[in-house]
């Protein structure tokens, strides 16, 4: 079956996790319970803030380094998740379903790819 890299896509700063309401964290946890029972989810993982990372560029044959925050960078990776799905269709649906539980307010977007096997 192949497998899905899925990059979730934050506004950094726009929202706190303390303006969700009170059943979001509730609402994640039952979902991710059962995407792992459904043997879907490999692996998933928010990340830190790029305040506390440093991207490394590879540009007219030099290597170059700029550390966090991105100030340039309106839009960041905020997380990512590893699914083995049938086919694209099933792993933007659960992608789907993971947005679905976020606060109307918050924008968030899931870019979904699927990995080329080696």
């Amino acid at each position: 079956m192949p497998r899905f890299l899925t990059l979730v896509r934050i506004e950094e700063g726009a929202f706190q996790m303390e303006e969700a309401d009170p059943g979001f964290e509730e609402r994640m946890g039952a979902l991710f319970e059962e995407i792992t029972k459904a043997g879907v989810m490999l692996e998933t993982a928010g990340l830190k803030p790029t305040s506390e990372s440093t991207r490394v560029v590879w540009e007219g044959g030099k290597i170059s380094y700029t550390d966090g925050p991105f100030t340039e960078t309106k839009e960041v990776v905020g997380g990512y998740s590893i699914s083995q799905c049938r086919d694209m269709a099933e792993a933007v649906e659960w992608s789907k379903r993971f947005l679905e539980i976020h606060p109307p307010q918050w924008k968030v977007t899931c870019e979904v790819r699927e990995i080329e096997e080696m």
